[in-house]
């Protein structure tokens, strides 16, 4: 069977600098009947588990450290066995979540995770986070954002380790060369495409957003 992406919602507690924010999280499974791949665990494992089933996990893939997208990495991993991989530059957010304990391995601008046939390459695209990436799947016309772009603008960026003209330069350079068409499945919210959002860029700077 080929791939094909499943999306179930979490929901929990988005906690940095002090403050709390109720959040519903998407998590994005892609893979077939026999494997996949998890992008992002938060806040609620067993349902994260339940949406996997009996499929080998291949990879807990993490687009960046915050809480609210790496809070039920652990648990999860601990039952479905796979490894989390996240980009060495949010070291000191996933601290915040795991103390000493490390994930499992990297994730680097270049690389390519394989999946039920196919490949999801990886793009640095920091700004919300010093690590921030996405992942590209281009047999599926699919980009998975994570928290760098939403329908509607880029990623917050008014917190602690993040950065407004770092993002836009990551969207400019890094996705909005993509396929008009190509679907962005974000961390979280409603999905948009790279069309529909590049018209916007200057708009998004302008108001600083």
């Amino acid at each position: 069977m080929s791939a094909r992406v499943d999306r179930i919602v979490t929901s929990g507690v988005f906690a940095l600098d002090g403050g709390e924010w109720e959040v519903d999280n998407n998590v994005w499974i892609v893979g077939d009947d026999s494997e996949c791949l998890v992008i992002d665990a938060p806040h609620e494992a067993d349902a994260i588990a339940a949406a996997v089933g009996g499929r080998t996990v291949t990879a807990i893939a993490c687009t960046h450290a915050h809480n609210d997208h790496i809070n039920a990495a652990v648990e999860l991993a601990s039952y479905v066995g796979a490894p989390i991989l996240l980009n060495p530059a949010d070291q000191v957010l996933w601290e915040q979540v795991y103390g000493s304990r490390p994930p499992d391995g990297t994730l680097e601008d270049g690389q390519e995770l394989r999946v039920a046939g196919v490949s999801l390459q990886v793009l640095a695209t920091p700004g919300h986070a010093p690590g921030a990436v996405c992942f590209y799947a281009p047999e599926l016309g699919a980009l998975f954002s994570g928290d760098t772009l939403f329908s509607g603008g880029p990623g917050a960026t008014g917190r602690s380790y993040s950065d407004f003209p770092t993002i836009i330069s990551s969207i400019r350079e890094r996705l909005l060369s993509l396929p008009p068409e190509t679907v962005v499945y974000t961390g979280h919210g409603d999905t948009t495409t790279i069309g529909d959002e590049a018209p916007h860029l200057q708009e998004w700077i302008d108001r600083g957003h």
